[in-house]
């Protein structure tokens, strides 16, 4: 009888956010970190964490921000750096990432099925930074902390369609990998949406919804009934804590990009 493995180290994707510094100025990243955190109201408490340094060229104190991460409920699980701070960065013991280029959406790539997952277990998600040398990143929004989104040229339009046919209740999670993801009914409070194409949902948008998570900044969201805690498109994101005008809130709406600002427009139907 063959005994059982010790353990197995097997390939898996996580979902996380992205930390942009602009500065090396500590202070000043301490500061706008607890701004944005409060604007946030928690919706990232838990998240795994990228700190994106290619765009400084001096070091902070890294270990310093990693403890104010933690104490945002921020994991950090690793650094995007040039080379010439890659040495500082190892010394703090942040592991070095990179984000590698998206794949193209292929019209013949068929979506991969829907993960609806407790919120206390492992969820399906977006590619995950994976341990490589050190390179340029990629475009990212002027805005400190984004979801990770590496960018990638303009997907083709016809791509395939996950469709999810039932609610999706608090604490679950569907992702549609390489594809558009339609949710014919409610999308719940504390439930997340998320695809590398475009989101419909027919019925109330409650919860979460993040299109483009690879970098398509053409990708849209769609819903008949906008009541979202949270949307985001390429990895700009916006909360919504207060009501929205009357033509938007409950109503039939589009969120997009322009440039670098997230639009949530009346949707004419």
């Amino acid at each position: 009888m063959e005994a059982s493995p010790v353990l197995d180290i097997k390939s898996t994707s996580l979902y996380a956010i992205r930390v942009v510094l602009h500065t090396s100025d500590l202070q000043a990243v301490l500061s706008a970190l607890e701004q944005r955190m409060e604007e946030a109201a928690g919706f990232f408490e838990d998240e795994p964490v990228v700190i994106d340094a290619s765009r400084l060229t001096a070091p902070l104190d890294w270990r310093a921000l990693v403890e104010a991460l933690k104490r945002h409920s921020l994991p950090t699980i690793g650094i995007m750096a040039p080379p010439e701070l890659a040495d500082s960065a190892r010394e703090a013991g942040l592991a070095l990432l990179s984000l590698p280029a998206a794949p193209a959406r292929s019209p013949s790539a068929a979506p991969e099925p829907a993960a609806e997952i407790p919120a206390a277990q492992e969820p399906e998600a977006p590619p995950a930074a994976k341990p490589a040398p050190p390179e340029p990143a990629p475009p990212a929004a002027d805005v400190p902390v984004e979801t990770v989104a590496e960018q990638a040229p303009a997907a083709p339009r016809s791509v395939p369609t996950l469709v999810v046919d039932k609610p999706l209740r608090s604490g679950q999670r569907v992702y549609a990998r390489h594809a558009d993801l339609i949710v014919l009914g409610v999308v719940s409070h504390g439930a997340e949406v998320i695809a590398d194409g475009n989101i419909h949902v027919y019925g109330p948008l409650r919860g979460k919804a993040m299109a483009g998570a690879r970098g398509d900044t053409n990708a849209r969201i769609y819903t008949t009934q906008f009541q979202a805690e949270l949307v985001a498109v390429a990895g700009v994101y916006r909360t919504l804590t207060t009501a929205l005008s009357p033509d938007i809130q409950d109503k039939p709406a589009l969120i997009r990009l322009e440039g670098e600002k997230l639009l949530v427009e009346p949707l004419p139907i």
